[in-house]
């Protein structure tokens, strides 16, 4: 009886060292850079554009009580938005990814400012919670803001 065990113990051994191994601070630095290349984006060519090239296609964000989801939807929420001069930064204070690599999230402060009708400078700042996913090129989008 002990051949059997013989033969599939070293299988086992090497089944499991097969096993690729992530390396979870390369992929915190990866979704960091992603953060900021999503506010240099931003800062660029305005908000509209940076949230829908940095989303996933099942992207969801929450602005006030409400859900938009997708990328179509995200597009026309801030295609709607009667606000000029809006500037929004970020920057995450804190990046953390799953043991899989393959989601992770960030949070920090941010700062919006923007021009309402009336021609005042509304400023506000928080904290912005994003989880973000890694897509099958190796990209990260975010999947909720």
């Amino acid at each position: 009886m002990p051949k059997p065990i013989l033969f599939f113990v070293p299988l086992f051994l090497i089944a499991c060292t097969d096993t690729p191994t992530i390396n979870l601070d390369e992929r915190k630095a990866e979704i960091r850079q992603a953060e900021k290349s999503f506010n240099d984006l931003a800062a660029k060519e305005g908000i509209r554009a940076a949230f829908v090239q940095f989303a996933d296609t099942g992207a969801v964000l929450l602005r006030g009580n409400r859900l938009i989801q997708g990328k179509e939807e995200i597009d026309a929420f801030y295609a709607g938005q009667p606000l000029h001069n809006v500037k929004l930064t970020w920057s995450p204070d804190f990046v953390d990814v799953a043991q899989s690599g393959e989601l992770g999230y960030t949070y920090g402060p941010f700062t919006y400012l923007a021009m309402d009708t009336s021609g005042q400078t509304r400023e506000s700042h928080g904290i912005f919670h994003t989880v973000w996913r890694r897509q099958a090129d190796g990209s990260w989008k975010f999947v909720w803001d």
